[in-house]
């Protein structure tokens, strides 16, 4: 019997978001004022972030039922920075600190630099009511 392909592999989902982080950071970059719109593209950047951080640990699980502990563990380090540019763009939303959101796109723009962005496919509604979807998530202040 052959083997099942899946079309919509966690590799090609995880291609799929480092380009529109890649496209995002690139509109951000252009951006003369930050308005709204560019609050919707942070937020964008948080989902997809943490939509690769959930894939890569998907993958590293599927490495271990197959017993290549070494395979997982080498995946979970490489994408590490993920999960954590997720939270601190999450935090940076969460506490409304734009002002920190500079230095934190200038890591970010390392981890996608190999990709070339030159035609914009990635529409508005890519992004569009990803603030108001993240500032829900956000826990009640005590």
């Amino acid at each position: 019997m052959g083997r099942v392909i899946n079309p919509d592999s966690n590799g090609k989902q995880r291609n799929q978001l480092l380009r529109t982080i890649a496209e995002v950071l690139r509109r951000l970059g252009q951006k003369p004022e930050f308005d709204d719109d560019a609050k919707d593209m942070v937020a964008c950047l948080v989902f997809a972030l943490r939509d690769i951080d959930v894939g890569i640990e998907e993958s590293a699980q599927a490495w271990e039922k197959r017993d290549y502990w070494m395979k997982a563990d080498e995946l979970r380090n490489r994408w590490s920075w993920a999960g954590r540019m997720a939270d601190q763009l999450q935090a940076i939303v969460f506490g409304d600190k734009w002002a920190d959101l500079p230095p934190l796109m200038i890591k970010l723009f390392p981890y996608v630099s190999d990709i070339n962005v030159t035609k914009m496919t990635r529409k508005e509604d890519t992004w569009m009511g990803s603030y108001g979807r993240l500032i829900r998530e956000k826990p009640p202040t005590v």
